[in-house]
């Protein structure tokens, strides 16, 4: 492990705390441009997302109507009663998305796939690096807003399903992320610089309660307008 990586892990309360814990629960509402773009304004507003923190699955309740949640695991997403009664299915999800371009409108099962792959990437960060089959090595590191970014980037195992393949984290001088950049396969390709900000200790692990989410240019400076994606996040409960 790298010595970017170990800070990072202790400064988010230490990997040894992390593995206490096998689920997450997280009051969160999604807003921001894309979803307006999508034509599902509003779908994400006042869920819990649940994650398993150690294998990729996670839930939103409630999901479309209050008696529904959506299960999500990387090759099939499941919308089912509360009781979990199955209603609709979508296998292979991630093949919906072929042909389409940022116009294209999304249905149910494309914004609960989108939402779940990035939910369960951004909730494990980043503990998720240490997990099998990642791989990730310290790059040249950035200035931004008066500050010097270590970055980490890393390569993502085939098994999990995230944006793509590769990613950067930056971490602030006390070892917290600051931003974390993608692209979204699944959107063409398109952009993402992804700020965390309003840490808070949730029984011994720190996380952010807000995430600010915007395309990047060619020199992978932040472009300011519009919005893309907007997360804030209430309560974060671990067992």
């Amino acid at each position: 492990m790298n010595d970017l990586l170990t800070m990072a892990l202790d400064a988010h309360g230490g990997l040894d705390r992390w593995n206490d814990f096998t689920t997450l629960k997280a009051e969160l509402s999604v807003d921001g441009a894309i979803w307006y773009a999508k034509q599902q304004p509003g779908l994400l507003t006042d869920k819990i997302f649940e994650i398993d923190t150690h294998s990729e699955r996670l839930t939103i309740t409630p999901f479309t109507a209050p008696d529904r949640r959506s299960v999500f695991v990387p090759d099939r997403l499941v919308l089912e009663s509360l009781d979990g009664t199955v209603v609709e299915s979508r296998d292979d999800p991630e093949a919906a998305y072929a042909g389409q371009t940022f116009e294209t409108p999304w249905d149910k099962f494309h914004v609960a796939y989108f939402a779940s792959e990035a939910l369960w990437t951004y909730l494990t960060l980043p503990f998720l690096y240490t997990y099998p089959g990642f791989e990730s090595e310290e790059i040249e590191p950035w200035r931004e807003n008066g500050e010097v970014w270590r970055r980490l980037k890393v390569t993502f195992p085939d098994h999990i399903a995230s944006h793509n393949k590769t990613q950067i984290t930056h971490f602030g001088p006390d070892g917290l992320m600051r931003r974390h950049d993608y692209t979204v396969d699944i959107l063409g390709g398109a952009t993402g610089a992804n700020y965390t900000t309003n840490y808070r200790n949730f029984q011994g692990i720190k996380m952010p309660t807000t995430r600010r989410i915007y395309a990047y240019d060619t020199a992978m400076q932040k472009v300011p307008e519009p919005l893309l994606v907007s997360l804030d996040f209430g309560d974060l409960t671990f067992s």
